[in-house]
């Protein structure tokens, strides 16, 4: 596998930033950016001109990885070219959150074929519900091909957010890139390095996303008690202080709070907080979100010798590191190695299996990494 980095500025255009294809020819192109620079299609045409014959996924952000560098409202892109395997990406689009599920089913029926060995999918972030989407994947794809990828992200903005194959981007796509091939090795790895405390807790009423009660009393009432201080920031301070769920006997997973309503008593979250789960109030340090980087890194790691790594993290890590942000990508870097590639995005929503069942979640406030080796 060979590879090919750039980095898009729109005052001085495309430049390589590591890497080369030599000879080959990329079958695949990643290129993820800015939400504008996007929707006026800046900078596509030459990707189109520089990899012909390459399809090319493009998906807007709230941040860009490119290596240990993380920008904002720029373009980064990753060509790759296989040498003994293959890749192929499908779309599909959804006009509201009720399509998701279908969604996954009919990407993965239409990726399935011999030697599947991992898909990544990219979704727009604000017509998708993420949950949904990857339990479509899972009910569909084949035992042991496992799916990771992430929500697009529009800065902090919370607008509308774009993702593309072989076009301009446009909200509500979901694109699915599929990878082939024996010689293909992957791995996948997430950590947030967020702690739990209080009392585990009951979800006794709520509607989809949105959380009105906990063990019968007010939610946001006792969110509010644990959060002393922190109350009066709120929704801003909500961010260092999500929510974990636990649906069955599955681990738990990590909720963003998106807005709270006073009037309602409730507060509506990044992903379902179904009927019946359990929750517990959570919060980090800064070193602990760092530290949930290293572990990513550690575990993404176990895969010797990776040639790409593709790191998805959440925007509300991003606000909360706020200048800190790089510490994240250079721990990952430092611990996979300077000959890794990498790239990827901050979203708004990460999809990866959280434990060794192999099921897709979709999370917050995490950093998933996915790494990729192709043996020769």
């Amino acid at each position: 596998m060979k590879l090919e980095q750039r980095f898009f500025d729109p005052a001085s255009g495309w430049k390589i930033r590591t890497g080369s294809l030599g000879q080959l020819k990329a079958q695949l192109v990643l290129v993820f950016g800015g939400r504008y620079l996007l929707d006026a299609g800046e900078g596509l045409e030459d990707v189109r001109r520089c990899y012909p014959g390459a399809q090319i996924v493009a998906a807007s952000t709230s941040g860009e990885i490119t290596g240990t560098e993380v920008t904002e409202d720029k373009l980064t892109s990753i060509a790759v070219a296989l040498e003994r395997s293959r890749v192929w990406c499908e779309a599909t689009r959804v006009s509201s959150p009720r399509e998701s599920y279908a969604a996954g089913q009919d990407l993965a029926r239409r990726l399935i074929g011999p030697e599947l060995v991992h898909v990544f999918a990219i979704s727009d972030g604000g017509l998708v519900n993420g949950a949904e989407l990857a339990r479509g994947f899972n009910e569909t794809l084949p035992d042991g091909v496992r799916l990771t990828g992430g929500l697009a992200g529009d800065g902090d903005r919370f607008e509308k957010t774009l993702v593309g194959l072989d076009e301009k981007p446009v909200p509500g796509r979901v694109v699915a890139v599929a990878f082939y091939g024996k010689h293909l090795k992957t791995a996948f790895a997430i950590s947030g390095g967020w702690e739990p405390f209080g009392p585990e807790r009951a979800v006794t009423r709520s509607i989809g996303n949105v959380l009105h009660e906990l063990d019968g009393k007010s939610a946001l009432a006792l969110y509010k008690s644990y959060l002393g201080e922190h109350a009066v920031k709120l929704p801003g301070s909500a961010l260092r202080f999500p929510l974990g769920v636990t649906v069955g006997s599955a681990s738990p997973v990590v909720r963003t709070i998106l807005s709270i309503d006073d009037q309602e008593e409730s507060m509506t979250f990044a992903g379902d907080i179904p009927l019946g789960a359990r929750v517990r109030f959570m919060r980090a340090s800064y070193e602990d979100l760092i530290d949930g980087a290293v572990q990513a890194a550690e575990i993404a790691g176990k895969l010797k010798m990776p040639q790409l790594a593709i790191c998805v993290s959440c925007v509300g890590r991003r606000i909360v590191l706020g200048q800190r942000i790089e510490e994240e990508t250079e721990a990952v870097q430092d611990l996979l190695g300077t000959d890794v590639v990498l790239t990827g995005f901050y979203s708004y929503g990460e999809l990866a299996p959280a434990d060794s069942s192999g099921a897709c979640q979709l999370h917050n406030q995490t950093m998933t990494i996915t790494s990729i080796r192709e043996d020769l």
